[in-house]
Protein backbone atom coordinates (compact mmCIF):
# COMPACT_ATOMS: atom_id res chain seq x y z
CA UNK A 1 0.00 0.00 0.00
CA UNK A 2 2.83 2.44 0.75
CA UNK A 3 4.32 1.51 -2.42
CA UNK A 4 0.95 2.49 -4.73
CA UNK A 5 0.38 5.71 -2.39
CA UNK A 6 3.71 6.91 -3.11
CA UNK A 7 3.47 6.26 -6.53
CA UNK A 8 0.01 8.32 -6.47
CA UNK A 9 2.04 11.43 -4.12
CA UNK A 10 4.74 11.37 -7.21
CA UNK A 11 2.17 11.79 -9.88
CA UNK A 12 0.37 14.34 -8.24
CA UNK A 13 3.74 16.28 -7.57
CA UNK A 14 4.79 15.91 -11.22
CA UNK A 15 1.14 17.34 -12.61
CA UNK A 16 1.04 20.22 -9.93
CA UNK A 17 4.62 21.26 -10.99
CA UNK A 18 3.70 21.18 -14.24
CA UNK A 19 0.65 23.41 -13.76
CA UNK A 20 2.06 25.74 -11.16
CA UNK A 21 4.61 26.33 -13.94
CA UNK A 22 1.88 26.92 -16.57
CA UNK A 23 0.46 29.54 -14.13
CA UNK A 24 3.86 31.58 -13.86
CA UNK A 25 4.11 31.88 -17.63
CA UNK A 26 0.68 32.71 -18.17
CA UNK A 27 0.83 35.52 -15.75
CA UNK A 28 3.88 36.70 -16.96
CA UNK A 29 2.20 37.18 -20.68
CA UNK A 30 -1.44 37.88 -19.54
CA UNK A 31 -1.70 39.02 -15.72
CA UNK A 32 -2.94 37.82 -12.43
CA UNK A 33 -6.35 37.29 -13.34
CA UNK A 34 -5.48 35.12 -16.35
CA UNK A 35 -3.36 33.39 -14.43
CA UNK A 36 -5.32 32.83 -11.61
CA UNK A 37 -7.94 31.85 -13.84
CA UNK A 38 -6.02 29.04 -15.19
CA UNK A 39 -4.05 28.03 -12.04
CA UNK A 40 -7.64 27.45 -10.29
CA UNK A 41 -9.11 25.20 -13.37
CA UNK A 42 -5.88 23.58 -13.62
CA UNK A 43 -5.44 22.55 -10.10
CA UNK A 44 -9.26 21.35 -9.99
CA UNK A 45 -8.77 19.42 -13.04
CA UNK A 46 -5.89 17.36 -11.35
CA UNK A 47 -8.10 17.04 -8.24
CA UNK A 48 -11.10 16.10 -9.85
CA UNK A 49 -8.89 13.26 -12.05
CA UNK A 50 -6.81 12.01 -9.22
CA UNK A 51 -9.69 10.75 -7.37
CA UNK A 52 -9.42 7.51 -9.92
CA UNK A 53 -6.08 7.10 -8.19
CA UNK A 54 -6.68 7.39 -4.39
CA UNK A 55 -9.96 5.54 -4.89
CA UNK A 56 -8.91 1.48 -7.03
CA UNK A 57 -5.97 -0.14 -6.32
CA UNK A 58 -5.68 -2.50 -8.97
CA UNK A 59 -2.24 -3.20 -8.32
CA UNK A 60 -1.88 -3.40 -4.74
CA UNK A 61 0.01 -6.03 -4.54
CA UNK A 62 1.96 -5.01 -7.11
CA UNK A 63 2.38 -8.08 -9.30
CA UNK A 64 -1.99 -8.29 -9.40
CA UNK A 65 -1.76 -6.94 -13.27
CA UNK A 66 0.02 -9.87 -14.30
CA UNK A 67 -1.19 -12.46 -11.76
CA UNK A 68 -4.20 -14.24 -10.93
CA UNK A 69 -4.60 -17.09 -8.81
CA UNK A 70 -6.09 -19.95 -9.95
CA UNK A 71 -8.79 -21.68 -8.85
CA UNK A 72 -7.03 -24.85 -9.44
CA UNK A 73 -4.91 -23.82 -6.51
CA UNK A 74 -7.92 -24.92 -3.98
CA UNK A 75 -8.70 -27.89 -6.33
CA UNK A 76 -11.97 -26.26 -7.48
CA UNK A 77 -12.68 -26.79 -11.13
CA UNK A 78 -13.08 -23.61 -13.47
CA UNK A 79 -13.26 -22.03 -16.53
CA UNK A 80 -10.99 -18.94 -17.43
CA UNK A 81 -13.25 -17.20 -19.87
CA UNK A 82 -12.79 -13.97 -21.38
CA UNK A 83 -15.94 -11.87 -22.86
CA UNK A 84 -16.12 -8.79 -24.48
CA UNK A 85 -18.42 -6.36 -22.47
CA UNK A 86 -21.25 -3.84 -24.18
CA UNK A 87 -17.77 -1.30 -24.52
CA UNK A 88 -15.65 -3.87 -26.44
CA UNK A 89 -13.52 -4.15 -23.59
CA UNK A 90 -12.22 -7.94 -22.75
CA UNK A 91 -13.11 -8.95 -19.38
CA UNK A 92 -11.51 -11.73 -17.69
CA UNK A 93 -14.00 -13.80 -15.05
CA UNK A 94 -13.76 -17.60 -13.50
CA UNK A 95 -16.88 -19.71 -13.46
CA UNK A 96 -16.39 -22.41 -10.68
CA UNK A 97 -19.23 -24.63 -11.10
CA UNK A 98 -20.21 -27.94 -9.13
CA UNK A 99 -19.27 -31.35 -10.07
CA UNK A 100 -22.60 -32.83 -9.98
CA UNK A 101 -25.33 -31.48 -11.08
CA UNK A 102 -24.00 -27.70 -11.27
CA UNK A 103 -27.41 -27.03 -13.83
CA UNK A 104 -29.83 -27.27 -10.84
CA UNK A 105 -27.80 -25.73 -8.27
CA UNK A 106 -27.50 -21.61 -7.32
CA UNK A 107 -25.16 -19.45 -9.41
CA UNK A 108 -23.42 -16.70 -7.15
CA UNK A 109 -22.04 -13.99 -9.65
CA UNK A 110 -18.79 -12.20 -7.40
CA UNK A 111 -17.96 -8.72 -7.27
CA UNK A 112 -14.84 -8.33 -5.15
CA UNK A 113 -13.66 -5.34 -2.97
CA UNK A 114 -10.99 -2.82 -4.21
CA UNK A 115 -7.30 -3.36 -4.03
CA UNK A 116 -5.96 -6.57 -6.54
CA UNK A 117 -7.71 -8.68 -8.25
CA UNK A 118 -10.33 -11.50 -8.06
CA UNK A 119 -7.95 -14.29 -7.25
CA UNK A 120 -6.68 -13.03 -4.00
CA UNK A 121 -10.72 -14.18 -3.12
CA UNK A 122 -10.78 -17.21 -2.93
CA UNK A 123 -10.52 -18.72 0.07
CA UNK A 124 -13.83 -17.10 0.31
CA UNK A 125 -15.22 -18.54 -2.88
CA UNK A 126 -13.81 -21.83 -2.31
CA UNK A 127 -15.86 -21.80 1.34
CA UNK A 128 -18.66 -20.66 -0.91
CA UNK A 129 -18.68 -23.30 -2.94
CA UNK A 130 -18.40 -26.22 -0.38
CA UNK A 131 -20.27 -24.77 2.81
CA UNK A 132 -22.93 -23.30 -0.07
CA UNK A 133 -22.54 -26.28 -2.42
CA UNK A 134 -23.51 -23.25 -4.81
CA UNK A 135 -22.02 -22.09 -8.61
CA UNK A 136 -19.50 -19.24 -8.28
CA UNK A 137 -18.76 -17.15 -11.41
CA UNK A 138 -16.21 -14.56 -10.24
CA UNK A 139 -15.84 -11.25 -12.36
CA UNK A 140 -13.10 -9.07 -12.56
CA UNK A 141 -13.74 -5.41 -13.45
CA UNK A 142 -11.38 -3.30 -16.40
CA UNK A 143 -8.28 -2.44 -15.22
CA UNK A 144 -8.33 -4.58 -12.49
CA UNK A 145 -5.81 -8.49 -13.07
CA UNK A 146 -6.24 -9.95 -16.56
CA UNK A 147 -8.84 -7.33 -17.53
CA UNK A 148 -8.35 -4.84 -20.27
CA UNK A 149 -9.02 -1.37 -19.43
CA UNK A 150 -9.24 1.26 -16.54
CA UNK A 151 -11.41 1.44 -14.03
CA UNK A 152 -14.56 4.01 -13.65
CA UNK A 153 -17.38 3.93 -12.01
CA UNK A 154 -19.89 3.49 -15.26
CA UNK A 155 -17.37 1.33 -16.79
CA UNK A 156 -18.06 -1.14 -13.62
CA UNK A 157 -21.18 -0.74 -13.93
CA UNK A 158 -20.98 -2.04 -17.44
CA UNK A 159 -18.98 -4.87 -16.67
CA UNK A 160 -21.40 -6.44 -14.07
CA UNK A 161 -24.47 -5.95 -16.39
CA UNK A 162 -22.17 -7.64 -19.34
CA UNK A 163 -21.43 -10.57 -16.52
CA UNK A 164 -25.11 -11.17 -16.09
CA UNK A 165 -26.01 -10.93 -19.54
CA UNK A 166 -23.55 -13.71 -19.95
CA UNK A 167 -24.31 -15.73 -17.29
CA UNK A 168 -28.28 -15.47 -18.49
CA UNK A 169 -26.93 -17.20 -21.60
CA UNK A 170 -25.33 -20.21 -20.02
CA UNK A 171 -27.44 -23.11 -20.90
CA UNK A 172 -25.79 -25.20 -18.31
CA UNK A 173 -26.76 -22.86 -15.35
CA UNK A 174 -29.77 -22.35 -13.65
CA UNK A 175 -30.48 -19.27 -14.45
CA UNK A 176 -33.85 -18.74 -12.12
CA UNK A 177 -31.49 -18.52 -9.46
CA UNK A 178 -29.03 -16.27 -9.65
CA UNK A 179 -27.20 -14.77 -6.49
CA UNK A 180 -25.99 -11.49 -6.61
CA UNK A 181 -22.74 -10.69 -4.08
CA UNK A 182 -20.69 -7.70 -3.73
CA UNK A 183 -18.15 -7.06 -0.95
CA UNK A 184 -16.83 -3.18 -0.28
CA UNK A 185 -16.62 -1.38 -3.59
CA UNK A 186 -18.08 -5.02 -4.85
CA UNK A 187 -21.50 -4.51 -3.27
CA UNK A 188 -21.82 -0.88 -4.62
CA UNK A 189 -21.40 -2.24 -8.08
CA UNK A 190 -23.78 -5.20 -6.92
CA UNK A 191 -26.02 -2.82 -5.78
CA UNK A 192 -26.30 -0.80 -9.12
CA UNK A 193 -26.94 -4.05 -10.67
CA UNK A 194 -30.37 -5.08 -8.46
CA UNK A 195 -31.45 -1.56 -8.88
CA UNK A 196 -32.13 -1.41 -12.62
CA UNK A 197 -35.68 -1.76 -13.99
CA UNK A 198 -33.89 -4.31 -16.94
CA UNK A 199 -32.27 -6.94 -14.29
CA UNK A 200 -33.75 -6.49 -11.27
CA UNK A 201 -35.96 -9.14 -11.88
CA UNK A 202 -33.45 -11.24 -13.33
CA UNK A 203 -31.35 -12.02 -9.84
CA UNK A 204 -32.47 -14.25 -7.34
CA UNK A 205 -31.21 -12.66 -4.61
CA UNK A 206 -29.06 -10.03 -3.71
CA UNK A 207 -25.74 -10.35 -1.07
CA UNK A 208 -24.21 -7.28 0.03
CA UNK A 209 -21.35 -7.31 2.49
CA UNK A 210 -19.39 -4.37 4.49
CA UNK A 211 -20.62 -2.07 1.75
CA UNK A 212 -20.98 1.74 1.65
CA UNK A 213 -23.90 4.41 1.17
CA UNK A 214 -21.81 6.69 -1.12
CA UNK A 215 -17.96 7.47 -2.27
CA UNK A 216 -19.40 11.57 -0.80
CA UNK A 217 -20.09 9.52 2.68
CA UNK A 218 -16.99 7.64 2.79
CA UNK A 219 -14.53 10.74 2.10
CA UNK A 220 -15.96 12.43 4.77
CA UNK A 221 -15.59 9.29 7.05
CA UNK A 222 -12.48 9.24 6.21
CA UNK A 223 -10.96 12.65 5.72
CA UNK A 224 -13.19 14.23 8.27
CA UNK A 225 -13.02 17.91 6.57
CA UNK A 226 -16.47 19.56 7.57
CA UNK A 227 -15.79 21.77 4.21
CA UNK A 228 -17.03 18.29 2.27
CA UNK A 229 -20.67 18.59 3.13
CA UNK A 230 -20.68 21.87 1.13
CA UNK A 231 -18.85 20.47 -2.02
CA UNK A 232 -21.45 20.06 -4.83
CA UNK A 233 -21.99 16.68 -6.46
CA UNK A 234 -20.34 17.37 -9.34
CA UNK A 235 -17.17 17.84 -7.70
CA UNK A 236 -16.91 13.99 -7.30
CA UNK A 237 -16.16 12.04 -9.92
CA UNK A 238 -16.74 8.72 -8.26
CA UNK A 239 -20.08 8.46 -6.47
CA UNK A 240 -21.28 4.97 -5.95
CA UNK A 241 -24.53 6.42 -4.52
CA UNK A 242 -25.70 3.00 -2.95
CA UNK A 243 -28.35 4.34 -0.48
CA UNK A 244 -30.11 6.13 -3.12
CA UNK A 245 -30.43 3.23 -5.57
CA UNK A 246 -30.86 0.61 -2.22
CA UNK A 247 -35.05 2.20 -2.44
CA UNK A 248 -35.30 0.86 -6.11
CA UNK A 249 -33.97 -2.91 -5.20
CA UNK A 250 -37.10 -4.70 -4.85
CA UNK A 251 -34.90 -8.45 -4.40
CA UNK A 252 -34.91 -10.60 -1.22
CA UNK A 253 -31.53 -8.84 0.40
CA UNK A 254 -29.17 -9.50 2.82
CA UNK A 255 -26.91 -7.25 4.38
CA UNK A 256 -23.90 -8.31 6.03
CA UNK A 257 -21.07 -6.36 8.17
CA UNK A 258 -18.82 -6.89 10.80
CA UNK A 259 -18.82 -5.21 14.26
CA UNK A 260 -15.36 -4.47 13.43
CA UNK A 261 -14.95 -3.01 10.43
CA UNK A 262 -12.51 0.24 10.66
CA UNK A 263 -13.14 0.77 6.76
CA UNK A 264 -16.58 1.37 6.55
CA UNK A 265 -18.93 2.27 9.76
CA UNK A 266 -21.34 -0.90 10.24
CA UNK A 267 -24.18 1.93 10.58
CA UNK A 268 -23.91 2.17 6.70
CA UNK A 269 -25.15 -1.26 6.84
CA UNK A 270 -28.11 -0.60 8.79
CA UNK A 271 -28.87 2.78 6.48
CA UNK A 272 -28.89 0.46 3.51
CA UNK A 273 -30.79 -2.26 5.51
CA UNK A 274 -33.47 0.10 6.05
CA UNK A 275 -33.87 1.80 2.65
CA UNK A 276 -33.78 -1.18 0.56
CA UNK A 277 -37.20 -1.82 -1.12
CA UNK A 278 -37.12 -5.81 -1.00
CA UNK A 279 -39.76 -7.00 1.33
CA UNK A 280 -37.64 -9.54 1.98
CA UNK A 281 -34.51 -8.73 3.52
CA UNK A 282 -32.63 -9.03 6.47
CA UNK A 283 -29.03 -7.60 8.24
CA UNK A 284 -26.55 -10.15 10.04
CA UNK A 285 -24.13 -8.41 11.83
CA UNK A 286 -20.34 -10.61 12.45
CA UNK A 287 -19.30 -9.74 16.00
CA UNK A 288 -15.58 -8.99 15.75
CA UNK A 289 -15.87 -8.89 11.69
CA UNK A 290 -13.60 -6.64 10.31
CA UNK A 291 -13.66 -5.26 6.99
CA UNK A 292 -11.20 -7.38 4.67
CA UNK A 293 -12.13 -10.93 7.63
CA UNK A 294 -15.86 -10.56 8.19
CA UNK A 295 -16.33 -13.94 5.94
CA UNK A 296 -13.77 -15.85 8.12
CA UNK A 297 -16.87 -15.23 11.39
CA UNK A 298 -17.88 -18.67 12.62
CA UNK A 299 -21.50 -18.10 11.70
CA UNK A 300 -20.90 -15.72 8.26
CA UNK A 301 -21.42 -19.21 6.10
CA UNK A 302 -24.14 -20.23 7.60
CA UNK A 303 -25.85 -17.18 8.39
CA UNK A 304 -25.50 -16.83 3.93
CA UNK A 305 -26.92 -20.09 3.54
CA UNK A 306 -30.23 -19.70 6.08
CA UNK A 307 -30.94 -16.30 4.40
CA UNK A 308 -31.11 -18.45 0.95
CA UNK A 309 -33.03 -21.50 2.09
CA UNK A 310 -35.72 -18.77 3.05
CA UNK A 311 -35.74 -16.25 0.09
CA UNK A 312 -38.84 -17.70 -2.53
CA UNK A 313 -38.64 -18.45 -5.93
CA UNK A 314 -38.14 -15.91 -8.88
CA UNK A 315 -41.48 -14.71 -9.57
CA UNK A 316 -42.46 -14.06 -13.33
CA UNK A 317 -42.86 -10.50 -12.59
CA UNK A 318 -41.47 -8.31 -9.65
CA UNK A 319 -44.19 -7.78 -6.81
CA UNK A 320 -44.20 -7.95 -2.97
CA UNK A 321 -43.12 -11.19 -1.05
CA UNK A 322 -45.57 -11.44 1.87
CA UNK A 323 -46.24 -13.53 4.65
CA UNK A 324 -48.76 -16.27 4.58
CA UNK A 325 -50.58 -14.85 7.69
CA UNK A 326 -50.76 -11.28 8.29
CA UNK A 327 -48.86 -9.91 4.53
CA UNK A 328 -46.76 -7.97 6.35
CA UNK A 329 -43.34 -7.64 5.58
CA UNK A 330 -40.35 -9.52 6.21
CA UNK A 331 -37.48 -8.59 7.55
CA UNK A 332 -35.03 -9.32 10.46
CA UNK A 333 -32.09 -7.69 12.35
CA UNK A 334 -29.82 -10.30 13.21
CA UNK A 335 -26.54 -10.21 15.14
CA UNK A 336 -24.92 -13.80 15.54
CA UNK A 337 -23.21 -15.04 18.77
Amino acid sequence: MYHILRIILYRLWVVSTLTLFSGVVVFWYYGFITAFIVFTLGISGILFNAQDLLLYYPNDPPDSRVFVLQPSNYKLPYESIKINNKDGIKIHMFLIKQSVNSNHKPTMIFFHGNAGNMGQRLSNVSGFYHKLNINILMVEYRGYGLSEGSPTEKGLYVDAQSALDYIMQRTDIDVSKLIVFGRSLGGAIAIDLASRLEYRNKIWALVVENTFTSIPDMAQVILKWKCLNWLPMFCHKNKYMSLHKMGRVMTPTLVLCGSNDSLVPPAMAKELYMRCGAVCKKIVVMPGGGHDDTWTCRDYYSSVQQFLLNVPPLPDEIGPFFDDDNNTTRHTIVHTV
